[in-house]
C-alpha cells in the first residue's frame, strides 16, 4: 500500500511540474491556464499525503540524533517508542478530523474559487494519505515492543 502511495505521490509531483511549466510557457504568449496555482496547490498536498507512508518505512525522514546518538541504546529504543506514540495519537487525531472535514465539505458542497471543481475529495486523499502513515506508525511501533 505504501509503495501504491509513494506512486501516487509522484504522480501528483509530476502533475505540478507539468501545469507549472505549461502554465509558465503560456503565460509567456498572455494565456495563463485558469486555476494554475490552484491545482499545484491540491497536487502538493497530496503529495506530501501520499508520500509519508512510504517515506517513514525506509526511513526517509531527517533526523537530528547528535542529542540522542549520545544517550545509551535501551534509552534511545524508549524515546523513539515514546516519540512513535506521540506521532500516533497525533497524526490519527489529525486523519480523524480530515475524515470529517471531507464530510463536511462534500455536504456543504464546497468548490475551489477558481475551477469550481469539489474540495472535499482532495481532503479525502489527504485524509487517506495520512491514515496510511499512522497504520505505519502503529506496524513500526508494535514491530518495536
Amino acid at each position: 500500500m505504501s509503495t501504491f502511495s509513494a506512486w501516487l505521490s509522484s504522480i501528483c509531483l509530476l502533475g505540478m511540474m507539468g501545469v507549472t511549466c505549461i502554465d509558465v510557457t503560456l503565460r509567456f504568449f498572455r494565456h495563463p491556464i485558469p486555476g494554475a496555482f490552484e491545482t499545484v496547490g491540491f497536487l502538493g498536498a497530496l503529495m506530501v499525503a501520499f508520500a509519508l507512508a512510504d517515506t517513514t518505512l525506509k526511513g526517509g525522514h531527517i533526523a537530528v540524533e547528535f542529542l540522542v546518538e549520545k544517550l545509551h541504546s535501551g534509552v534511545r529504543k524508549w524515546l523513539d517508542r515514546i516519540t512513535t506514540l506521540v506521532l500516533i495519537l497525533l497524526f490519527g487525531l489529525l486523519t480523524l478530523r480530515m475524515g470529517g472535514y471531507a464530510l463536511e465539505l462534500k455536504e456543504a458542497a464546497e468548490v475551489s474559487m477558481t475551477l469550481k471543481m469539489p474540495v472535499w475529495p482532495v481532503v479525502a486523499g489527504i485524509c487517506g494519505g495520512l491514515g496510511l502513515f499512522v497504520a505505519v506508525l502503529v506496524t513500526r511501533l508494535t514491530r518495536s515492543v
